[in-house]
C-alpha cells in the first residue's frame, strides 16, 4: 500500500481560514455543522463524529445546528441522543450490518421491502427515545427531504422515471429550473413556541419549505431523506407537511452546498465530508463546473479524508452502494470491508484532534 503522510485535509473558505489564522479552531467557534448525502461513504466519518460530539463540542455551550440529508440526516439525529458516542457505534453496526435478501423469484430486494425493513430499524433505533432529538438543549437539527412536483407527486411504474427524466433536464439547464420538479423541505427541531427553529442557511438558491418536526413526523421525516429513487419508496401523509411524495433529500442537497447564517458569536461551519467538493444536488453530479466552491462556502472549513489515504482503503475506495452488487448475497465479506474502511477512519479523528491542539494554518488548504 502506498504510504501517506496525513489521512486528512483541511479546506476552508476565505473568511474560515482568516479566523483560524488569528484565533485558532475553539469548540465555541462551531455554528452549523453539515452532513452529506453519499451512503456508505458516510461511514468513514464515524470516528470525527465520536470525536467531535463525544469530546471537543462538549467543552462549549453554544447552540449549533445541524443540517442533514439522507445518511447525513441519520447522523446529524443520532447526535443528538444521550450518550451520542454509544449511539454513533450503534449507527455504524446497524448500518454495516443491513442486509436486504431477495425475495423468492427476485433476483434483488424490492423497493417495498427495502422500505419496510428500514422504517423498522429507525424505529428500533430511535424508539422511546425522540425527546432527546427533539428537545436537545444545544443542538438544532434540520433534515433536508426532496418533495415531488407535478408529475413527481406521486410514485408510478411510468411517471416516476419520466418525472426524473424531466427533473434532469431542467436540472441541466439551471439548478433552479429543477424546483418546477422537485422542491427543499426541511424538517426542523422545534423552537420554544413550538414553531420549526429558523433555518441556518439562504433559501433564495431554491425553492424551499420547512415544517416543525415533531414526534408525530420525525420518523417519516427521517425515512423520506433516506429514500433513494428506485431503491426505496418514497414517503407519503407525512404529518404536517405538505402532500405529495418525499424522496432522499440529496437529490436536492446532496453536499448542502447552501449559503450558510452562522449565528453570531460562533461563525464557522465545521464540514465532516468525504472529499473536498461539495456538490449542491444529487444530479449535478456530471456538471462538474458545479462542483467549485463559491462565496456561500466562505465560512466553512471541510475536514476530507486525502484521496491517497482512500487509496490505502479495501477495494482502494470509500465504501459505497456499488459494494451492494460487487459482493451480492456475501454479507461476511462486505461487513469485512467496510468494517476495515471504518477502523482505519480512527487515524482521521487522532489527526484533527492533534490538529485542534495546535492549529497550524499551513495545512489549511483553499476550498
Amino acid at each position: 500500500m502506498p504510504s501517506v503522510r496525513h489521512a486528512l485535509r483541511l479546506y476552508a473558505g476565505p473568511l474560515a481560514r482568516r479566523h483560524i489564522e488569528q484565533h485558532g479552531l475553539r469548540p465555541q467557534d462551531v455554528g452549523v455543522i453539515p452532513a452529506a448525502a453519499g451512503g456508505p461513504k458516510g461511514l468513514v466519518l464515524g470516528p470525527l463524529d465520536r470525536f467531535i460530539f463525544g469530546q471537543w463540542l462538549s467543552q462549549s455551550s453554544q447552540p449549533v445546528h445541524l443540517v442533514g440529508a439522507s445518511i447525513g440526516a441519520w447522523r446529524m439525529a443520532t447526535a443528538c441522543l444521550d450518550h451520542s458516542v454509544a449511539a454513533f457505534e450503534r449507527l455504524e453496526r446497524n448500518y454495516i450490518g443491513q442486509h436486504y435478501a431477495p425475495p423468492p423469484g427476485h433476483k434483488r430486494p424490492t423497493a417495498d421491502q427495502i422500505s419496510e425493513q428500514f422504517g423498522r430499524n429507525l424505529h428500533l433505533f430511535y424508539g422511546g427515545r425522540l425527546a432527546e432529538v427533539l428537545h436537545h438543549p444545544r443542538y438544532r437539527l434540520h433534515i433536508v427531504t426532496s418533495r415531488g412536483r407535478h408529475v413527481l407527486a406521486r410514485e408510478g411504474t411510468l411517471r416516476t422515471p419520466l418525472g426524473y427524466l424531466g427533473a434532469f433536464a431542467a436540472n441541466a439547464l439551471h439548478r433552479k429550473a429543477l424546483g418546477a420538479w422537485l422542491e427543499r423541505v426541511v424538517f426542523s427541531t422545534p423552537d420554544g413556541s413550538g414553531h420549526a427553529t429558523p433555518l441556518p442557511f439562504g433559501t433564495q438558491d431554491f425553492r424551499t419549505r420547512q415544517v416543525a418536526l415533531q414526534e408525530r413526523n420525525f420518523l417519516d421525516a427521517l425515512q423520506a431523506s433516506c429514500s433513494i429513487p428506485f431503491v426505496l419508496r418514497p414517503v407519503h401523509g407525512i404529518a404536517g407537511a405538505p402532500p405529495g411524495a418525499y424522496w432522499d433529500g440529496g437529490i436536492t442537497d446532496y453536499h448542502l452546498h447552501l449559503r450558510y447564517q452562522a449565528p453570531e458569536g460562533s461563525p464557522i461551519v465545521l464540514y465532516p465530508h468525504f472529499q473536498k467538493a461539495v456538490v449542491p444536488g444529487w444530479l449535478d453530479k456530471v456538471w462538474k463546473h458545479r462542483h467549485l466552491s463559491s462565496p456561500a462556502l466562505d465560512n466553512m472549513l471541510v475536514l476530507a479524508p486525502d484521496p491517497a489515504w482512500v487509496q490505502t482503503l479495501p477495494n482502494a475506495k470509500l465504501p459505497d452502494r456499488t459494494d451492494f452488487t460487487r459482493y451480492g448475497q456475501d454479507l461476511a465479506a462486505r461487513v469485512n470491508a467496510w468494517s476495515r474502511a471504518t477502523a482505519a477512519s480512527q487515524q482521521l479523528a487522532v489527526e484533527l484532534a492533534q490538529w485542534l491542539e495546535r492549529p497550524d494554518p499551513s495545512r489549511i488548504e483553499p476550498l
